[in-house]
């Protein structure tokens, strides 16, 4: 006699397929949700690492600002100091050579002039004098070209001068523009340039 299964096998393999299939499914999900979460823990990770560099850039770049600016108002200063240094050493340099062109000025007046006002602007001087005479101010300007303290005087005449106290009448008011130079310029450059092709000879 035949044996006849009544059991319902299909079911149960149907339903234990789908089992295997949500179990498989639930499985997968569960690994995705872990994978996201993991790499979304990793990615905050870095952002916070990268915000803290960040932060510390943005630290070391203030206080290095600071001491950018720090170091131009030191620059600042030395530049002040060593200006005020010039200043101080040109006016102990100028002290011994204004006593010398004075003593200068007296050494080429002649007599018969004498002068009544003296400007100076720089390395120039702008004097108002009186002359007694035309061959007073010849003398003047004679005296002047061989002085080692001046150069280029241009002189010229301005008027007659009355009430000055000379007897001539020609006597006359003056303006003298000069030059102030120092000696040991002047010998510098009127000493001989040497040829180096000669010397390379030699």
């Amino acid at each position: 006699m035949a044996n006849i299964n009544l059991l319902p096998w299909r079911e149960n393999l149907r339903e234990e397929r789908k089992k295997r299939y949500f179990a498989v499914m639930f499985g997968v999900v569960i690994i995705a949700a872990g994978s996201v979460f993991l790499a979304d823990r990793y990615v905050r990770t870095e952002i916070q690492e990268q915000q803290a560099r960040n932060d510390y850039l943005r630290t070391q770049i203030v206080l290095l600002d600071e001491m950018v600016a720090e170091i131009s108002d030191l620059q600042e200063r030395k530049q002040e100091i060593s200006n005020r240094m010039n200043v101080i050493q040109d006016l102990q340099g100028s002290r011994p050579v204004i006593v010398r062109v004075f003593d200068e000025l007296v050494n080429t007046l002649p007599d018969g002039v004498y002068f009544q006002t003296l400007d100076r602007v720089g390395d120039n001087l702008n004097i108002v004098g009186v002359a007694e005479s035309y061959s007073r101010l010849t003398e003047l300007m004679r005296k002047l070209d061989s002085s080692a303290w001046f150069a280029d005087p241009n002189l010229r005449i301005i008027s007659a001068a009355e009430n000055e106290g000379f007897s001539d009448d020609a006597a006359n008011r003056f303006n003298l523009n000069l030059s102030l130079v120092s000696p040991r310029d002047r010998d510098e450059s009127n000493q001989p340039e040497i040829n180096t092709n000669e010397v390379a000879l030699q």
